[in-house]
Parts: structure tokens; sequence; C-alpha cells
């Protein structure tokens, strides 16, 4: 919670308000470390960054032009900390991300990001996600996001 109470300032500040003082809270990454699914990137000690892999994809998914059906690994909640950026921690964490879903046998990534997240778009299509349309979701009132897919090989 450190590390969010140091990110989410300079998320508001740039215009991103997918993140804020009530989303993500405490009850959401202690659901993901009981359920296995948080992953953190250590430097020299250091948390630099979080990522979790979850397999839950937002109701809202159902309006692109996605197979429901499908089982896939969705990224959620990555945040690199202010002193790490730079370092490559995004992006490693994101590849975490597609190893957990080979382990699994999952050959599909699904992620959404806050329309005003433009790092976050920039890494996603340099990682090879491809965009697959825009959506609202029913918990982030009023806000618009982006939604990207990648296929493993």
């Amino acid at each position: 919670m450190g590390l969010l109470r140091r990110v989410v300032p300079l998320l508001l500040a740039a215009g991103n308000r997918q993140w804020d003082e009530s989303y993500p809270d405490e009850a959401v990454f202690e659901r993901d470390i009981e359920r296995g699914e948080l992953w953190v990137a250590e430097i020299d000690g250091a948390i630099a960054g979080v990522i979790a892999a979850t397999t839950d994809q937002e109701p809202e998914y159902a309006l692109l032009d996605w197979e429901r059906e499908e089982t896939v690994v969705v990224p959620h909640r990555l945040a690199v900390d202010p002193a790490f950026r730079g370092a490559g921690v995004a992006a490693a964490l994101m590849r975490k991300t597609e190893e957990v879903a080979a382990g699994r046998g999952v050959r599909v990534l699904r992620v959404d990001t806050g329309a005003e997240n433009e790092a976050m778009q920039r890494l996603l299509l340099k990682l090879g996600y491809k965009f697959a349309g825009e959506i609202g979701l029913s918990f982030r009132p009023g806000m618009r996001f982006l939604c990207y897919e990648k296929r493993l090989s």
C-alpha cells in the first residue's frame, strides 16, 4: 500500500483518474495474494513494482469482439515505484504475466487501461498487444478504458 501512496498522486497529477484513494484498496490486493495472483518485482530488496495475473475478465469485455468462453490471463493493478521508473520494471512484470499464462497453458492475455494512461498504452503496443476497443467499467463510472489483447505463439 505504501507503493500505491507514492504512485496514485502522480497518476492523478497527470490527469489519469484510473486509480484514486478508493481503488485499488487493501482488500483487492489481499484477494490477489490469497489467490496466488500477485507478483512483486524487487530491486536491491525494495519493492519496485507489483502486478496481478488474474483470470478475471470484466463483464464489459463482452462488448468487444472477444471470445468470452476462452480462458485468458488478465494483467491487473500494475504499479511501479517512482524511484524505479525507467528501469524496465513494468515490462518485466508484464512479461511475468505471459510466463504465468504459458505455464497454465493459456495462450491469450487481455488487459484494459484508462484512456488517459498513455504510458501503459505505449508499453502494451511495445510488448505486442493489439488494440481491441474501448469500454466503460461499471465500477469506475464516467471513465473510458482501452482494451488490448495478446496471443502467445
